[in-house]
């Protein structure tokens, strides 16, 4: 008596790694896009001319749960911001978030929400002093970034509803 055994096919799981891949990329561009649309819509100038010496460098923004990268370049206009979904050439520091998946968004949120004054740089401690960020290299130059995404003191959140 012959045993017919089944074989499943090789390509199934590569299939589903490569389907894994492309919804975490996928993640990495959608919050890339969001972060460009909040900084033109939202953005103020004040922070972007501050920049100083630290105009053309790379900061790099790890997402350790998505396995991605976006690199920011500073600059001191803030029409001519950009980031991208790529792992930096030579960055003057790295920001690693290390959340859980679903937690992403909501502490890239609230740290965009914050205002860009002293208040609002104290609640990167909170995020900082457990270790849910770091920051290798540069802090100032890692500052000077945040401080570059923070929109809490436009107009729309100072209007009561």
């Amino acid at each position: 008596m012959k045993i017919i055994t089944q074989v499943k096919n090789s390509e199934e799981p590569d299939r589903t790694y490569r389907a894994e891949q492309l919804v975490k990329e996928t993640k990495i561009l959608n919050i890339v896009r969001l972060a460009i649309m909040l900084v033109d819509l939202f953005g103020l100038d004040e922070p972007f001319q501050k920049i100083g010496k630290y105009e053309g460098a790379e900061i790099e923004l790890y997402l350790k749960e998505l396995d991605g990268y976006i690199t920011f370049t500073l600059t001191s206009e803030r029409t001519n911001f950009e980031c991208h979904a790529q792992k930096a050439k030579a960055p003057l520091a790295q920001i690693t978030i290390n959340v859980k998946e679903e937690k992403i968004l909501q502490v890239l949120s609230s740290i965009i929400r914050s205002k860009n004054n002293i208040f609002g740089l104290t609640k990167l401690l909170k995020y900082l002093i457990p270790g849910k960020a770091r920051i290798k290299g540069s802090y100032v130059a890692a500052i000077k970034l945040v401080r570059c995404l923070m929109i809490g003191k436009h107009d729309v959140y100072s209007q009561s509803t």
